[in-house]
């Protein structure tokens, strides 16, 4: 799952300004504006304008005719001027696996002679077809576009035959019987990039009704099916009379609010449980828990109560949602169940809530501190939180266990943030021991961030830590985490402003990562997802940036208004809710988001413990009267009047008398009246990083040999850094590098530098003369090989492990020299797809009752139980000696299966690193 943001209000001023504001709206107070300043844009950009009634986009308007009803003449443009060049590759078992990275078959999908249909020539697997043929200008993809692919597959059935498995480009074997489907992946619809989901479109499969080797699929590209489109208007039908009434001088910016109301509505299924969106189904941890955060704690604590409780495993545990490798520990992000169930206690006050959570956020911890907190960096390991498309965010080497091992800011955030709530509930319940055991981690996780994280030439911080034994960081921004530092306070005052200042945002939004990644579709890459947006607007408030805040206001109404709905997201260098891999509608954490920015940044409420303050943030563009009614807090219902603009409170009154610390005691009850007077003093000046859509250079494929690294020219690329050891070794504009004789272990990687200075990922970890450095240990020795009769390993057998067989191994292993060492297992987890399901196995290491840590064995593909790889490397300081180690299945291994967590082992290695 995946967030969405949400926009308020963004026009382009032009010859449409006087037609934008034809309509009669209904008057509001006294201090409407005059009809001159009506006609004026309340904010605009390159990319659009926005009216107090309207926003205009180019040629499209959208329009409130009145509080209850928008009409938008938005149309996507996603299906015009498609270029015909189509570029694809085949995949076995929906994998990345025929050519490297970068290098794919491409056909012009133009006219040929008359009556002559499309179809590609027979291309033979892993051999590169360019089609030569001339496009004349202006010339683009015709709807409806029949496309014959056509495969030759005769070499890799012949290897089967001959020998029983493939050998694929990257030296990995894909045995016989593992083998089950061949797909096409490509650019252009209904053609994706995205290998992991292939499985779930049909009519991307190739097949060979003849047996004569050669596989054929069609597609029709650029279908009318395909075309977008999206509502002309909408009128409000539900009754959300029982919830917060807005009124402002803004009809535009009120009617998107409405909307959001009848959204929120909507997204209660009957089981009482929110629905995550139009097209996501069930209840889903992060999903829920943002929007919670945002607004719904407040909005709708009950339905809130209901969703978290669904997310709650048999163990009393925080159920991580389905994903990369098998989800837990591979993506760690349910932490933040924690500070949304904290959220619903300061906005209810309800006691028994506090210690029905505490035991269940307790647990989790303490698992998650076993399972993925690195005792190094003091850093949470696991996938971006909301992020968790793997090939949307990460380079295309890394496997789920490459993202297990990695530490990113978002995550690590929302573990910071779910320590400091560990830390409150257990004060609250007087568990003094556990409150400085939480805080403890809070305090490491936020060193850690601040230590490893930041990035003082940029002024944010990096995306994460990746790498394999020697991590680097990825220096792109991730929005998400950015606010989440400023928010939770990871960030000091004066950090935060530079971060709100510095971080890279687009005409239509921030983007979830910038720069973006080279042959990536979008949907997290080059995509603004509004909820994530709304974040970064409460992190500009917070920080005092007015331009960022109202900017962000906008870049919510934006999409809203043009599209009727609140949609999960859209491309981020053209605004359009088309082209994004899964765009869905009424999406919960999109709507949360659109209210969120009205309670928490325009009225500033601040929920805590034992009170309600205002801190509200009005942009002067926005100044005016905004009342908000029949608004609960705990046991009082408020009505709020707001005039002026700025943060900063000239007096504040609850029933006429002045209001102490602008705060609302928790034991407020009955009906009362606040009224805000503003400043109508703008904050001092600051800046934001605007910048154009970029795209990083692509990942370098490297290989070595005779002393030297080698690897092809990368697309944009000016330079090319290499690093050793996860350290910048050389720059260079060669496309080698000669590499010294190994007197210890290295890795060597090499990323990509554009002319503007932007650098891609950096390639695999590539291990030099390791075999000297390095011991493996069968374990057939250890337990008895397993009678499966899975191919593909090493020595006499293999050994299984499950909840029920080998849940203790006893390793002997012969230490040659005292170091540091990497333990890792090659292993094979045929349990699910690499993308989703629960069925990660989790172990842990110890070396007598010493823990040595965590052993991670992700789902590597269906049933392909002959596909082998290595889990995370585990690093010990190991005397010369014998020592004996055991792997075993602890309570806190359970994965969010429960039942299966199981893998094949065939090997320990031992690496000397140091």
């Amino acid at each position: 799952m995946n967030p969405t943001r949400i926009t308020a209000g963004l026009l382009l001023a032009g010859s449409l300004l006087s037609s934008c504001q034809t309509q009669k709206m209904p008057a509001t107070t006294s201090s409407s504006p005059a009809p001159d300043a009506a006609r004026r844009p309340v904010w605009e950009s390159a990319a659009y304008s926005v009216f107090r009634d309207s926003i205009v986009q180019g040629r499209a308007v959208a329009r409130a005719r009145s509080r209850q009803e928008l009409t938008s003449s938005y149309q996507s443009p996603a299906n015009e001027f498609q270029s015909p060049q189509v570029s694809f590759k085949f995949s076995l078992n929906g994998k990345d696996n025929e050519m490297q990275p970068g290098q794919d078959h491409v056909f012009q999908a133009v006219p040929r002679a008359a009556g002559q249909p499309l179809e590609t020539p027979v291309i033979g697997f892993g051999q590169q077809f360019v089609d030569h043929t001339p496009v004349p200008a202006n010339t683009y993809l015709a709807p409806n576009t029949p496309l014959k692919i056509r495969l030759d597959l005769r070499p890799v059935l012949a290897a089967f035959q001959k020998q029983g498995f493939y050998s694929l480009y990257n030296g990995q074997k894909l045995y016989k019987d593992d083998f089950k489907h061949v797909f096409v992946a490509g650019n252009t619809t209904p053609m994706s990039w995205d290998f992991d989901n292939l499985i779930n479109k049909p009519g991307l499969e190739l097949t060979d009704p003849d047996g004569d080797g050669i596989y054929e699929t069609t597609v029709v590209l650029n279908a009318h099916s395909d075309q977008k489109t999206t509502a002309g208007q909408w009128k409000a039908s539900l009754d959300v009379s029982k919830l917060p009434q807005l009124t402002s001088d803004f009809p535009l910016l009120d009617a998107l609010y409405n909307l959001a109301l009848e959204e929120a509505t909507r997204a209660v299924e009957p089981d009482g449980t929110f629905r995550t969106g139009q097209e996501w189904a069930g209840v889903w941890t992060r999903d829920i828990s943002y929007s919670i955060i945002l607004s719904q704690a407040l909005l709708q604590p009950e339905v809130a109560k209901t969703s978290l409780l669904r997310k709650v495993s048999a163990q009393g545990r925080i159920i991580q949602d389905t994903g990369t490798g098998g989800a837990y520990p591979c993506s760690t992000d349910r932490i933040i169940w924690a500070v949304a169930a904290w959220e619903i206690y300061k906005t209810t006050g309800d006691e028994a809530w506090l210690r029905q959570v505490y035991p269940i956020i307790k647990a989790s911890i303490e698992d998650d501190a076993l399972n993925a907190y690195d005792a190094t960096t003091g850093l949470v390991r696991g996938e971006s939180s909301f992020l968790d498309w793997r090939e949307q965010t990460y380079p295309k080497w890394m496997q789920p266990v490459d993202i297990y091992q990695s530490e990113n800011l978002g995550t690590n955030a929302a573990h910071f943030q779910g320590n400091q709530v560990l830390a409150l509930l257990a004060d609250k319940l007087g568990q003094a021991e556990v409150a400085r055991q939480a805080r403890g981690r809070a305090a490491r996780i936020k060193a850690g961030i601040n230590e490893h994280l930041w990035l003082e030439e940029k002024g944010n911080y990096g995306q994460y830590r990746y790498g394999r034994t020697f991590p680097t960081i990825s220096p792109k921004s991730e929005a998400l985490g950015e606010a989440l530092t400023v928010l939770f306070g990871v960030a000091d005052e004066a950090r935060a402003k530079t971060i709100v200042a510095r971080t890279p945002v687009m005409d239509y939004g921030i983007p979830c990562i910038y720069p973006q990644i080279a042959g990536i579709p979008p949907y997290h890459n080059n995509a603004v997802w509004p909820f994530v947006q709304s974040y970064w607007g409460l992190a500009a408030a917070q920080a005092g940036n007015e331009n960022a805040f109202l900017e962000s206001l906008m870049a919510v109404a934006r999409p809203a208004a043009m599209f009727l709905t609140d949609k999960e997201n859209f491309v981020a260098s053209n605004g359009d809710f088309a082209g994004t891999q899964v765009n869905s509608s009424n999406m919960l954490w999109s709507l949360s988001g659109t209210l969120g920015l009205v309670y928490k940044g325009l009225f500033g409420m601040d929920f805590q413990a034992d009170y309600l303050t205002f801190r509200p943030f009005v942009p002067q563009a926005l100044q005016g009267t905004r009342t908000l009614t029949n608004f609960h807090y705990r046991g009082a219902v408020l009505s709020v009047e707001m005039r002026g603009y700025g943060r900063v409170i000239r007096s504040i009154t609850l029933d006429g008398q002045p209001l102490a610390e602008a705060s609302v005691p928790a034991t407020l009850t009955g009906t009362h009246n606040i009224h805000i007077e503003l400043s109508n003093e703008a904050p001092a000046p600051a800046a934001q990083n605007k910048v154009p859509h970029h795209v990083a250079p692509p990942t370098p494929a490297v290989t070595y040999a005779a002393g030297r690294l080698s690897w092809p020219a990368v697309e944009g690329a000016r330079a090319y850094q290499v690093l050793r050891n996860g350290q910048f070794a050389a720059r260079t504009t060669e496309l080698s590098f000669p590499v010294p004789a190994p007197t210890a272990y290295a890795e060597y990687q090499v990323l990509a530098v554009d002319a503007q200075g932007f650098e891609g990922f950096a390639s695999e970890p590539l291990p030099v003369g390791a075999d000297q450095f390095r011991r493996t240990f069968e374990l057939e020795a250890a337990a008895g090989k397993s009678a499966k009769g899975y191919k593909g390993y090493t020595g006499k057998g293999f050994v299984e492990i499950s909840t029920t067989v080998n849940r203790t191994l006893t390793l002997k292993v012969q230490v040659p020299k005292t170091g540091l060492y990497a333990l890792d297992f090659r292993y094979a987890n045929g349990n699910g797809p690499i993308n989703t399901s629960n069925k990660c196995a989790i172990r842990t290491l110890r070396r007598g009752g010493q823990l040595l840590g965590t052993v991670v064995l992700p789902q590597r593909g269906v049933d392909e139980w002959s596909d082998w790889g290595f889990s995370n490397p585990v690093l010990a300081r190991l005397a010369k000696g014998t020592h004996t180690l055991t792997l075993t299945l602890e309570d806190a291994n359970t994965n969010m299966n429960g039942e299966v967590n199981q893998a094949m082992l065939d090997y320990l290695r031992l690496t000397r690193v140091q």
